[in-house]
């Protein structure tokens, strides 16, 4: 019998000339890869229904020899065009999903990190990129893997440890709220990317372009103090 499921897609690659493999983050099977065979054809049912980000209703065939099932049909429910819109929003979508392949099994439920994927990609489009959304998403993909990390370790300061821990309790509207100094972010990435290399043995590529300051952030570099943006 075919298996039914929610997914986000993840990525995607080329099988054949016409098959396509489809990468899938599912609430309750976690990470699964089907192939759409035919997908890539003009007059394919796949067509439009499969690409980066999308989220649909699924149905596949779970092959007995392989991690690679069978995908049989897709109604597609959110495409988020808004990710396509801003480079540094699909530069920090991107990084993220390739974290979260890295840092998870397949076929390996963990509660939580659909809800995390699936947060992030409504919550990214809403306002320019900024660093702290890809740090807030590490802090939460390592807890929920049960990998979170002792902020009172290194050599954070008080303040840059502050913003850790609230990124880490916050929803995503609420990180909008937090304004950390150019230096706070400088601790933050150096922090997380020694933990991330500690833990995973290597980090996606795109991590540097997905944390970097935008232009037109106006901050002051030699404050060693961030604020917290009052609603």
């Amino acid at each position: 019998m075919d298996q039914r499921t929610t997914g986000l897609i993840l990525r995607t690659r080329p099988l054949t000339e016409t098959c396509l493999i489809v990468h899938w983050l599912t609430p309750d099977l976690g990470r699964i890869a089907t192939v759409a065979k035919g997908a890539r054809r003009p007059k394919s049912p796949f067509r439009g229904k499969l690409d980066l980000f999308y989220r649909a209703d699924l149905s596949f065939a779970r092959s007995r020899r392989s991690e690679l099932h069978l995908l049989r049909e897709v109604s597609l429910r959110e495409t988020h065009p808004g990710i396509r819109q801003e480079l540094g929003s699909l530069q920090q979508a991107s990084y993220c999903a390739a974290l979260l392949e890295q840092a998870t099994e397949m076929d390996t439920p963990l509660p939580g990190l659909f809800e995390l994927m699936a947060g992030l990609l409504q919550y990214v489009p809403q306002q320019p990129p900024q660093p702290l959304t890809v740090f807030a998403f590490e802090t939460k993909l390592l807890s929920a893997s049960g990998l979170k990390p002792d902020f009172h370790e290194g050599n954070l300061t008080a303040g840059t440890r502050r913003f850790l821990e609230t990124s880490l309790a916050a929803d995503w509207p609420a990180l909008t709220r937090l304004k950390p100094t150019e230096r706070q972010i400088g601790e933050m990435r150096q922090f997380l990317e020694s933990f991330l290399h500690f833990h995973l043995g290597k980090i996606p590529k795109g991590r540097d372009a997905a944390t970097r300051l935008p232009d037109c952030r106006a901050a002051n570099p030699a404050s060693g103090q961030g604020r917290f943006k009052r609603s």
